[in-house]
């Protein structure tokens, strides 16, 4: 049987790296869902898809709840952000229309609220995932791999530095911006502490990036990791721009929301996604992600694990997409997915996740005490 997934948002950057990576599969029928209809028939026309693919109109604006039924999808996977501002609409929607429901959430509240669905899902034996992203799932999943070598690990501070040469996206703009000079809380020395959106900065040096600038940004993991990791006392995310430049200009503006002078930039998304682009020519096509871990070893000496991630020729926005690309496969291959809805945790492991980055010009390597560890080129074991 073929299994009909709807991507929403099919033609967007997202969402069209995951039609093209789930195009070629057997077991797939794709829809490229999105509110043109024309740009949607022309993306779906341009894959090299095992079935043909069809494009649809689709607004989530909309009546959802109808269209689904209509449309009679069998996995449906929302790309279509920011998610910041959006309530759970689409994933009530597909359990009405009984479909599984994935998508690539980054806003705290909304991944870490999706269990209020869960006997919902359940009744309707679908599986409902939120956060099929970079966070909260290749994030867990690194500390996963990694906890056993610790005793009692107690801070994990992680980042993303952006390439400059990224295809922005509208939608990913303005989720950034939802929180630039917002208040949110990050766990220090094992209390809540409250910081502000693209303030706290600090720096961190890649070998082969340099020096990047950070500042504080708020995801799922937040919420969701200090009760997964219960000796875990300080915990932060923070992200950053390739070019110092466009960084100190989006900290000036934080200040311009914390002091109330604007409620949100989120509004003006579209003029600074823009602006930004001005500054490409002093950019590059190379991104990286970091996450350094620390605790007490099981002779109860300090220990530290230093994980950096690097990607190049602008691959390094695919890896949001692959959570969503390894399950909607699984779904399709016939794989059991659990009915209910959660966050997407103890789905993927990390070796799955790094494997799927076969084709990506992406290297990582972990360091610590007594070990090191690098994909692709070392096993994984």
């Amino acid at each position: 049987m073929v299994t009909l997934v709807l991507i929403i948002g099919g033609y967007g950057n997202f969402g069209s790296y995951i039609a093209r990576s789930l195009a070629p599969d057997p077991n797939i029928s794709l829809l490229i869902g999105g509110r043109s209809q024309a740009r949607a028939d022309a993306f779906a026309a341009s894959l090299k898809a095992f079935h043909p693919a069809s494009g649809c109109m689709v607004d989530i604006q909309s009546d959802i709840e109808s269209r689904l039924r209509e449309i009679g999808p069998n996995v449906v996977i929302h790309t279509t952000g920011p998610f910041q501002a959006q309530d759970h609409r689409v994933a009530r929607a597909a359990i009405a229309a009984g479909a599984h429901y994935l998508d690539l959430s980054d806003a705290r509240e909304f991944v870490a609220s999706i269990g209020n669905l869960d006997g919902a899902a359940k009744d309707a034996g679908v599986a409902v995932i939120a956060g099929a992203s970079s966070v909260p799932c290749l994030t867990a999943a690194f500390l996963d791999r990694y906890r056993p070598r610790f005793a009692k690990l107690t801070s994990a501070t992680y980042g993303i530095a952006a390439a400059q040469a990224t295809n922005r996206g509208l939608g990913t703009a303005a989720a950034i911006l939802s929180y630039v000079g917002k208040p949110f809380t990050i766990l220090a020395g094992g209390q809540r502490k409250r910081v502000f959106g693209w303030q706290g900065t600090r720096t961190v040096r890649y070998s082969e990036l340099g020096v990047r600038l950070f500042a504080y940004c708020d995801i799922p993991d937040l919420e969701l990791f200090p009760e997964r990791y219960p000796d875990l006392r300080d915990l932060e995310f923070v992200a950053g721009h390739e070019v110092k430049l466009l960084h100190i200009g989006t900290w000036l503006l934080s200040w311009i929301v914390r002091l109330g002078l604007v409620k949100s930039l989120s509004p003006h998304a579209e003029l600074l996604l823009r602006l930004s682009f001005l500054f490409d020519p002093l950019g590059s096509d190379k991104s990286g992600f970091h996450m350094f871990l620390r605790g007490t070893d099981h002779d109860g000496r300090p220990s530290e694990i230093r994980i950096f991630m690097i990607a190049r020729q602008v691959h390094g926005p695919n890896i949001p997409c692959l959570p969503a690309i390894i399950l909607a496969r699984r779904i399709a291959a016939g794989g059991r997915m659990a009915p209910g809805a959660r966050p997407c945790l103890d789905l993927i492991d990390l070796n799955e996740l790094l494997t799927a980055m076969k084709d990506l010009d992406i290297t990582t390597s972990a360091h610590g005490p007594d070990f090191e560890e690098r994909w692709p080129n070392e096993a994984a074991g």
